[in-house]
């Protein structure tokens, strides 16, 4: 049987390693606090970037449909011209324009 210091022994041991790997403890985890308070900064700002490109972004599916609509528009334009063409030249061989546009000539050539 251990005598009684030898056990009060055991037990100053026991606390000491207790303290310390309590403290190596409590540091690794203020470590581990630290860090994780750091990638939170760190995604906050990947995630505020993400929504700035999103926002900047969110218009170019639009961009499809503006490109046909320009298409049509040029394309409409492009008639209206060769029409305004037909149209001039028309009159500038027609003598009795604009009267046989509106139906009071001898009518088209």
């Amino acid at each position: 049987m251990p005598s009684e210091a030898a056990v009060q022994q055991i037990w100053i041991w026991s606390l000491v390693i207790y303290a310390v790997v309590l403290g190596v403890v409590a540091l690794m985890l203020t470590l581990i606090l630290r860090t994780a308070r750091q990638i939170h900064g760190g995604v906050a700002a990947i995630w505020a970037a993400g929504q700035k490109v999103a926002n900047n972004t969110i218009q170019i599916p639009l961009l499809a449909r503006t490109n046909h609509l320009v298409s049509r528009t040029l394309d409409s334009a492009v008639r209206t011209a060769g029409a305004v063409g037909a149209i001039e030249q028309h009159a500038s061989s027609c003598p009795s324009c604009p009267a046989c546009v509106t139906g009071g000539g001898k009518g088209r050539r």
